[in-house]
């Protein structure tokens, strides 16, 4: 049986890579005033900015609903194919809850809840692909990718939290007290779940690099098959800095995978925002 590997938008894979795995890519909503555009499709991390320049709120964004997953999954079925559809953590989005009722009445549908977000996301996403290529089945592929989920280290250093107060997740008073004393927040996913972790400050730029070392230091956990640097819109040398701080530090990566993130990590950490994400070994 064939085997399609499908994803929503929030796993940040690039076009590159969506199109080497032959990923087909289910896209999540964004809502911008009396706007609603298709994450990635007709909307980008640029039109967030602007929204949020002009109008000094966030947009909002929406799961697929049911017939969205409908469509998509009987497209594939009806060429015979078996489904492995990955969603963003449940705990972040319906999205999940309506893939399965749509795999129920379809049939012939794996869907994988990947417990993460943004590339955290992506890392199950092509661990999937790699399984698919190699021959596994859809039940094979969907349940060691659930397996794989708790070893996903994902966490992103966010340069404001103005984007995080606006969504309603920092206080007002947590907020201006972070932006006197300039304080970068990390962000981890821990059980599917995002939580605020150590409080860097000083220069964005700095602190990525900072960052960076405090995850890579003195570790031999780390599976070396790949990682992503993923970021929002960032200083231009901030990558390429953080590509050589990854070498310095934990060398020996097969993939150091570099890749913007999509309308909803950008509608949620704003700009000059940048993470690591990787597996660790079992």
């Amino acid at each position: 049986m064939k085997i399609k590997i499908i994803s929503d938008s929030t796993c940040d894979l690039s076009p590159q890579l969506v199109e080497k795995y032959d990923i087909d890519i289910l896209p999540l909503y964004v809502v911008l005033g009396d706007v609603t555009a298709k994450d990635g499709i007709d909307a980008t991390p640029e039109d967030i900015y602007q929204y949020v320049d002009k109008t000094g709120t966030l947009p909002s964004t929406a799961a697929p609903n049911l017939a969205d997953y409908l469509e998509v999954f009987q497209k594939w079925r009806d060429q015979g194919y078996e489904i492995v559809h990955f969603n963003i953590s449940a705990d972040f989005s319906s999205a999940y809850h309506n893939a399965c009722a749509a795999a129920k009445e379809v049939g012939g549908v794996e869907v994988v809840d990947t417990r993460n977000l943004s590339t955290g996301s992506g890392l199950v996403v092509l661990h999937g692909a790699e399984m698919a290529a190699k021959g596994a089945t859809a039940q094979e592929i969907a349940a060691e990718c659930r397996s794989l989920t708790d070893r996903v280290e994902a966490s992103f250093v966010v340069d404001s939290i103005d984007y995080l107060h606006k969504g309603g997740r920092c206080s007002s008073v947590a907020a201006l007290g972070a932006n006197l004393l300039k304080l970068k927040p990390l962000i981890e996913v821990k059980d599917g779940k995002m939580q605020s972790g150590k409080k860097y400050r000083g220069n964005i730029d700095k602190v990525i690099l900072n960052y960076v070392a405090d995850k890579l230091r003195d570790r031999d956990d780390i599976d070396k098959h790949r990682i992503f640097i993923t970021h929002t819109k960032c200083n231009s040398v901030v990558p390429a800095q953080v590509r050589n701080k990854i070498n310095e530090l934990y060398p020996g990566f097969e993939e150091i995978l570099e890749t913007t993130a999509g309308c909803t990590i950008t509608s949620h950490c704003g700009p000059a925002t940048l993470g690591i994400l990787f597996v660790r070994k079992k």
